[in-house]
């Protein structure tokens, strides 16, 4: 099962794509966020070009497990593309994955100006990641 897993910011999205047996993600593109309306249609065309058949949207959530004003503004997001598309949506703890993906980065010796163009979509890459090994570990359930 091909899954998008997504790494919703403010000003970009970062969108990563499992492989066809949902082992290893990889990172496929950024989108630069515009309005709800046009960021919608983004994503739902990268999910039908991949035919993706779920959507894992990372969550940002503080780092005492509450919930801020970012994760309102993420799941105001899933809703909009849950009632555009017909796959179902999970959303998955994000929390360290910027840092995780720029540490990568960092440890790769990848220059600052060409990490800023890449690290929402290796974030999403390290959430999509987590939760196929989660799925692999758990016999492929997504129940926590």
């Amino acid at each position: 099962m091909r899954i998008i897993g997504l790494d919703v910011g403010t000003k970009t999205i970062g969108v990563a794509v499992s492989d066809i047996m949902g082992w290893t993600a990889q990172g496929i593109t950024t989108v630069k966020r515009s309005d709800p309306d046009s960021d919608v249609i983004e994503i739902k065309k990268l999910i039908e070009e991949f035919e993706a058949e779920q959507v894992m949207i990372g969550l940002p959530l503080n780092m005492n497990g509450s919930a801020g004003p970012s994760v309102d503004m993420v799941r105001q997001f899933g809703d909009q593309l849950e009632a555009e598309i017909s796959i179902p949506i999970v959303y998955r703890d994000e929390r360290m994955s910027t840092m995780a993906a720029e540490r990568y980065l960092l440890e790769g010796d990848v220059s600052r100006k060409k990490r800023k163009k890449v690290i929402d979509k290796m974030a999403a890459v390290f959430v999509l990641q987590g939760y196929l090994d989660y799925l692999a570990n758990n016999g492929g359930s997504d129940q926590l």
